[in-house]
């Protein structure tokens, strides 16, 4: 990306940063594929994050997922212990990647 970001322009997210998201989205995608069940992952990137939305507050980006994100996903058998460890790890690695995407160090 060419322009610094501008968290003004962020609200209007889809206009001005979708190349990005989508980008970062499918960065997050890849590396969660690379290292848990395939099945899984697609099942959470088809059923919940197609849900989620990506915000910005306070320097930092943080996707808040649809309600009931274990109830949405269907047809993939796992425990919920493991899903909700999934879904955490990926979701800290979406944000992560957003932040890298957009070149918005993430605070400590």
């Amino acid at each position: 990306m060419t322009d610094e970001f501008d968290p003004e322009r962020f609200e209007d997210k889809y206009v001005h940063y979708f190349q990005e998201l989508q980008r970062a989205y499918k960065n997050a995608f890849n590396y969660m594929n690379e290292r848990y069940d395939s099945q899984l992952i697609h099942g959470i990137d088809q059923t919940v994050l197609n849900e989620s939305e990506p915000f910005y507050e306070d320097g930092e980006f943080h996707v808040e997922l649809p309600e009931n994100p274990r109830e949405r996903l269907q047809g993939v058998i796992v425990d919920d212990e493991t899903f909700e460890e999934v879904m955490e790890t990926y979701v800290d690695r979406l944000e992560a990647e957003i932040h890298r995407t957009l070149g918005v160090d993430r605070p400590k």
